[in-house]
């Protein structure tokens, strides 16, 4: 969609739609391709001077109508998620589905509370002030493993701080941003602040490319952010990205092994593993090392997956087929090598959807490929330690550092721990990535740079001009 215009074709070509979970085919999504790209950059940048200096009561007063038509759309959201990529309904009601909203309403909140600051009133002729002002055209190119969740991160602090906006969704994932945008339309925000393009890789090379985009941000993977990263080069464009990451989760002896084995399981293996936060290298003391495998395994083996529409589906099935095909030769790469004990899993399942049975690897090689590159499947790698500091290295023995986890009752442990581990962000006793607005979200490493989240995420879309006036005497 280039302005209010929906696009029935594209210079990129179709891509043929298939329901993961059946192996359907749903139908055909026109592709952007160059000219689309440049045809809606040249809209942003035609609507942001008007966008730019809009009331910012009045931008606030858009963005809550527009939190308040994703809500009540929220039904429609979740079944769209189900069909783009197979999430399961269990996930979107009891995760992503709300947090969509608040991030929305919370940021349209924002709009109207951006301030600059009085820098210096030095005694004298003259006193210097800052201004924050948008940054101008923004290209997001948003990831398919929780499309609408990566909308809501990015979009409404975009807006709010008075930027217009190009998506790139993958063509794939086409479906929600298109609703999201048809939504924003509706609430009220001009045609060409907000544009949506489905396509594959060269339309997001001409969107980076794009000398009329002021800043890009990304999320996805390493590789591609390592290609964005070049031809942004060229023009100097700042960039924000989220990268994924292979999360360690460092579980002490003093913990309930039952529950702590089952949140491991059903939390490490949602969205079948499809997550850049997910703990999927479980570091586990050597006191209960065989007890708490035991209880993981069994939760596992116990794990509902299959049918994502069915609301008590956690494990559902793969993006498309590559995907599981990719992660099937992983993991049979790592049982070859012998990287550790396959104690579960392993397997494609039959059918004509893209399912693979939740794996589990005891004893894992800490260095091997399969502990050590994301997955992005539905595979946990466990490994023992002894003492603190065995524990600090094994987690922290990754390129990555996106997420960590630490299950402890003993506070002292947690704390020194959040300090120890190299990671965005550290979640203690089974908190998962709540993913709230108020909270910034990033890694370091190779998962990326940038915030997004709080008052931070909305700085990544703000630059600041000083100014400097000088007062004359009488």
């Amino acid at each position: 969609m280039i302005g209010d215009q929906a696009l029935s074709q594209g210079s990129g070509g179709t891509f043929s739609h298939v329901n993961t979970a059946t192996g359907q085919f749903q139908m055909d999504i026109p592709l952007a391709g160059e000219i689309e790209v440049d045809a809606a950059v040249k809209a942003a940048r035609a609507a942001f001077p008007a966008w730019r200096d809009m009331k910012p009561g009045r931008r606030r007063q858009i963005l809550d109508r527009f939190a308040d038509l994703v809500e009540q759309n929220m039904g429609r959201f979740m079944k769209m998620a189900v069909v783009e990529n197979g999430i399961p309904m269990s996930t979107m009601l009891h995760g992503m589905g709300p947090r969509i909203t608040s991030w929305t309403r919370y940021y349209a909140g924002w709009a109207d509370k951006i301030e600059g600051l009085v820098t210096g009133t030095p005694p004298g002729d003259h006193f210097e002030y800052t201004v924050p002002e948008p940054c101008g055209v923004i290209g997001h190119i948003i990831t398919w493993n929780a499309p609408m969740l990566s909308l809501a991160m990015k979009i409404p602090p975009s807006l709010a701080a008075g930027n217009t906006v190009v998506i790139k969704p993958a063509e794939f994932t086409p479906f929600s941003s298109q609703l999201f945008v048809e939504l924003a339309l509706e609430a009220g925000v001009p045609p060409g602040v907000v544009n949506v393009l489905p396509g594959g890789v060269p339309a997001g090379a001409a969107l980076v490319c794009h000398p009329g985009v002021d800043k890009i941000s990304f999320t996805g993977g390493p590789d591609g952010a390592r290609a964005i990263m070049r031809s942004a080069a060229d023009t100097l464009k700042p960039l924000v990205f989220e990268l994924g990451g292979k999360s360690a989760n460092v579980v002490f002896a003093d913990v309930d092994i039952a529950s702590t084995a089952a949140y491991c399981a059903a939390f490490g293996l949602s969205n079948s593993g499809q997550g850049c936060a997910l703990p999927t290298r479980l570091v586990i003391h050597q006191d209960i090392y065989e007890p708490f495998i035991e209880a993981l395994q069994a939760t596992m083996e116990q794990l509902p997956y299959g049918d994502p529409l069915n609301e008590n589906v956690i494990v559902g099935p793969m993006v498309n087929a590559s995907a599981r095909q990719r992660v099937q030769d992983m993991i049979d790469a790592a049982r070859a090598s012998k990287v550790g004990r396959f104690l579960t899993g392993g397997v494609v399942e039959g059918g004509q959807g893209n399912f693979i049975a939740p794996t589990l690897i005891a004893e894992a090689d800490p260095y091997c490929p399969i502990a050590q590159k994301e997955v992005f499947g539905p595979v946990l790698c466990a490994f023992r330690f002894r003492s603190e500091d065995e524990a600090v290295a094994l987690a922290n023995a990754t390129e990555y550092g996106l997420a960590a986890y630490v299950q402890t009752n003993d506070l002292n442990i947690s704390q020194r721990m959040v300090r120890r581990l190299q990671a965005g962000t550290v979640f203690v006793n089974q908190a998962t990535p709540a993913f709230h607005a108020a909270s910034p979200f990033g890694g370091m490493g190779i998962s990326g740079f940038g915030r997004e989240g709080g008052k931070a995420g909305l700085e990544e879309f703000i630059r600041i001009k000083g100014v400097g006036v000088s007062i004359r005497p009488d």
